[in-house]
């Protein structure tokens, strides 16, 4: 290859995935930068262990200058594509701006939380989408049970117990799992009063929990959920939400001081800026990843509506391992485009789910076979550390750890709820301060896993 400057956006699945396969197929032959807020890759699905004491926060991420040889690291977060002038501008962690030009792109930006127009809920639901907001429901979480603990009444303490998620798509479904178990272990060493325990509510307005997903999947995540004690409320949303609580269509009031947004993803409105069609906020593009009219230009991951070849007219989801496989196939056709190789169109198998439910639970479909139970726990974390581009070794010896030990129920203190305010948070937008307050302004924060407010495929 000529030494052409290609830049890739965004250091999601679909473009780490992108940054790798180049770096391994040009070794040094171009100049690959890669444009991204964090020095790391973030892998999604496992964050509800760590907001859940299970992982610790490094576990789940990945050096990008470690991993990714052959590659610059540009620090900064994408505001602007001029494709006339093929340049990419941004601004960096200390807010000075700067550009890239470039000879081919890669827009891998991903997506942002989806929220709906429910009265309150940018101001006190927590989203679940980066690592600063699974570490800041960890301290949250494990705040309100310590506060319940010394409640002077007992309304005050059912309502700081009580923990309402939702969506019950992966992330919300995995987040109720796994929470339920943590908030049972931190009160056995800190019970609350008499009679009293944690409550876990998942809502959803679907009529099954996982609902795009196998209905054996769906039934074996409902029957773990129940029978670990957690309310599954199909069929129900939320009509606004306070600092006190939450109001349900139905016009029930459930007191908490906890509400976990869990209902899905949208595409980056970086997207939205370029003057191309889109697609349900997602940039149009061919069988090829390429952006029609722009042959320099790629689009893969979330961002990306790339056409399913298993139907006309559609369009493959907003899944992590659809972008993890787009980004091989998008490597593959930059490469094609600067004379090396062939282009070659996005095709795709599904060979299965993967759902981890926490301990020992958890529902799969290899190859269409339907698992639970520790058979499934194992399938799946295998899948993970199959998965993962690093940190393996500490991911299994942490689950090893967990499975032997008690969890640590302390408060980190690392990031206040006013950095991760769910109306813009995104894994890289947000900032560590030095300590969490408890206010009703605190409530503000976060959102599914994972990867993905949507499910995992097994490769």
């Amino acid at each position: 290859m000529s030494r052409s400057r290609i830049v890739i956006v965004g250091a999601g699945f679909a473009g780490y995935r992108t940054a790798h396969t180049l770096s391994r197929m040009a070794r040094g032959a171009v100049d690959i930068t890669l444009l991204n807020p964090t020095d790391y890759f973030l892998y999604l699905p496992l964050l509800p262990q760590v907001a859940t004491g299970v992982l610790e926060p490094r576990r789940v991420t990945v050096s990008l200058p470690g991993t990714l040889p052959h590659v610059r690291l540009a620090l900064g977060e994408a505001d602007g594509v001029d494709l006339e002038r093929h340049e990419v501008t941004y601004t960096d962690p200390e807010g000075v701006r700067g550009a890239l030009s470039y000879d081919r792109l890669v827009l891998a930006v991903g997506s942002v939380h989806k929220l709906l127009p429910v009265p309150g809920v940018a101001e006190h639901a927590h989203g679940f989408r980066g690592l600063p907001e699974a570490l800041y429901l960890r301290d949250h979480i494990t705040r309100q049970l310590e506060l319940a603990a010394a409640a002077p009444d007992p309304e005050s303490c059912r309502a700081r117990c009580t923990f309402v998620v939702v969506g019950a798509g992966y992330t919300g479904v995995e987040l109720a799992a796994h929470g339920r178990l943590f908030t049972d272990a931190l009160v056995r060493k800190q019970p609350l009063r008499h009679g009293i325990r944690p409550r876990w509510l998942l809502l959803d307005i679907a009529d099954r929990v996982l609902p795009e997903l196998d209905p054996r999947l769906s039934a074996t995540a409902d029957r773990v959920l129940r029978g670990r004690g957690v309310e599954v409320r199909t069929g129900t949303s939320v009509r606004e939400a306070t600092s006190e609580g939450v109001r349900l269509d139905d016009g029930a009031f459930v007191a908490s001081r906890t509400l976990a947004w869990c209902v899905g993803v949208r595409p980056d409105p970086l997207v939205e800026g370029l003057g191309r069609p889109l697609e349900r906020g997602r940039l149009r593009v061919d069988a090829c990843l390429g952006v029609p009219g722009h042959p320099e230009v790629f689009a893969c991951g979330d961002a990306a509506a790339v056409p399913d070849r298993r139907g006309p007219g559609q369009y493959t989801p907003m899944t992590a391992q659809h972008a993890w496989r787009q980004g091989v196939t998008a490597a593959r056709n930059v490469a094609a485009s600067l004379g090396h190789g062939t282009r070659r169109p996005y095709r795709h198998r599904d060979l299965g789910f993967t759902v981890d439910l926490g301990g020992a639970q958890a529902a799969a479909t290899p190859l269409g076979i339907p698992l639970s139970g520790p058979l499934a726990g194992a399938v799946t974390r295998g899948y993970h550390l199959a998965a993962m581009p690093g940190n393996r070794v500490r991911v299994a010896a942490d689950w090893l750890l967990d499975a032997l030990l008690p969890r640590q129920a302390v408060q980190l203190g690392l990031v206040r709820s006013a950095s991760v305010p769910l109306d813009t948070a995104s894994p890289e937008l947000a900032r560590f301060p030095a300590a969490p307050t408890d206010s009703a302004k605190d409530l503000r924060a976060q959102e599914a896993p994972n990867h993905q407010e949507e499910p995992h495929e097994q490769q």
